[in-house]
């Protein structure tokens, strides 16, 4: 069953899209719930459905209802200061590909097959004296 128009105001309520609350995670069984719990934190408060067509609300996670709550893509904000992410070296289909062939992952040279020493905690520069490959990904 999913959630009911009061569930937001409930003090059981996880703010969690899949979770509606600790009580019932699903939603009510029925129209009704016997386990409200008004929040006395969220009292006076005004909310909207989702799509805040043309309507102004309080957010419920700001101190601020001015404040609007979004974050660029690419970047996040952290104690109030815009985070940009750094840009990916490789896209995620060659980082999977480097962890099946990088001597790294491997501890093998792709080249040749030479073992590598297992103390790899010192070493920076994976190039095999085998064969002179010569790892070029750092």
């Amino acid at each position: 069953m999913p959630k009911l128009p009061n569930c937001d105001r409930c003090q059981f309520y996880s703010h969690d899209y899949q979770i509606v609350c600790a009580v019932h995670p699903g939603g009510p069984a029925s129209d009704t719930c016997l386990d409200f719990r008004p929040d006395p934190q969220l009292e006076g408060k005004q909310f909207v459905d989702f799509l805040g067509i043309g309507e102004v609300y309080e957010n419920p996670y700001s101190s601020d209802p001015n404040q609007e709550q979004w974050e660029v893509e690419g970047a996040s904000y952290y104690n109030g200061e815009l985070i940009l992410q750094p840009k990916e070296r490789w896209s995620r289909e060659q980082q999977l590909e480097l962890i099946d062939w990088h001597p790294m992952f491997t501890g093998k040279c792709p080249q040749c097959g030479y073992e590598f020493d297992r103390d790899w905690s010192a070493r920076v520069h994976w190039d095999c004296s085998e064969c002179g490959w010569m790892d070029d990904t750092v």
